[in-house]
């Protein structure tokens, strides 16, 4: 039992799957995929994502602008929450502080003080509406662990998602009631540090995704990613930390509905039960 914490199910690449969506996700059920998180990244886009969750009975949503969309407006508080609660996302994001590309092309990216203040609305946004929030980070992590310790709650916390940072930032994380989510970028050959940080974050805060159509696992880099290949990453993680790849599914199944209170209510009601049954899912 897997869940594909992160994918942007409405950027689906035609080169998978002849660029039919229900036969991507039947591939992953297949795999034992069993629920699907689609990820937004502009407010514009939701209703396309709100379908698609209409669609298919395992797959839910959130609501939240990029750090480096460009909008001709900046989303308020009230948008964010509005658009939230009537698409039913159950997290904000993704969101969060990109500051990657302001070197080399400032003119195209937001700028540092406009990623601050979306991103400091979206926190109080999932804050006001008790939802968790999924962050991206790069090159940013003083400013976004101030603004986490500031404008979240722990008792509602969030995931750092496709973690690529150092130990200490997802200790800081943890502290603070936040999950750790691994991505195909744990399986690269040069990612022995991400892996060390993969072994050592507690198993019951610790999250999978593909963040497909990106960043594909090895074996099948370079192509574009899908929600099947999530089983990878949750078997380079069993493999560095020494347990059954079934233990790193059915943890990390619990773990998201742990965090994902929303979405557990429309979980399968056999998974439901096996997660009672271990013990893992309150």
């Amino acid at each position: 039992m897997f869940v594909d914490s992160h994918c942007h199910l409405d950027r689906l690449d035609p080169a998978t799957h002849g660029g039919d969506l229900a036969a991507t996700l039947d591939a992953a059920r297949a795999r034992g995929v069993k629920q699907f998180l689609a990820i937004g990244v502009t407010l514009e886009a939701l209703p396309g994502i709100a379908a698609i969750a209409r669609e298919h009975d395992d797959v839910v949503l959130s609501a939240g602008v990029h750090p480096l969309h460009s909008v001709a407006e900046e989303p308020s508080l009230e948008a964010i929450k509005e658009a939230a609660e009537r698409f039913g996302a159950v997290a904000i994001g993704e969101c969060g502080l990109d500051y990657h590309y302001l070197e080399t092309s400032p003119d195209k990216v937001p700028s540092r003080e406009v990623q601050r203040e979306r991103f400091r609305c979206q926190l109080i946004a999932a804050t006001e509406l008790a939802l968790p929030v999924i962050i991206h980070t790069r090159e940013a992590r003083e400013e976004t662990l101030a603004l986490i310790r500031e404008h979240t709650d722990p008792a509602v916390g969030g995931v750092l998602h496709c973690f690529t940072e150092d130990l200490d930032m997802a200790r800081e994380a943890v502290r603070h009631g936040f999950y750790i989510s691994f991505s195909g970028i744990v399986t690269f050959r040069n990612a022995e540090a991400l892996r060390e940080v993969a072994r050592r974050v507690p198993l019951d805060r610790l999250l999978i995704e593909t963040d497909s159509p990106y960043l594909a696992p090895v074996p099948y880099r370079g192509r574009p990613n899908e929600p099947a290949w999530v089983v990878e990453v949750a078997k380079c993680i069993a493999a560095e930390r020494g347990i059954s790849v079934e233990e790193v599914a059915m943890q990390t199944t619990a773990n998201f509905y742990r965090l994902f209170r929303a979405a557990a209510p429309d979980a399968p009601a056999e998974l439901r039960e096996a997660l009672q049954g271990g013990g893992l899912l309150g």
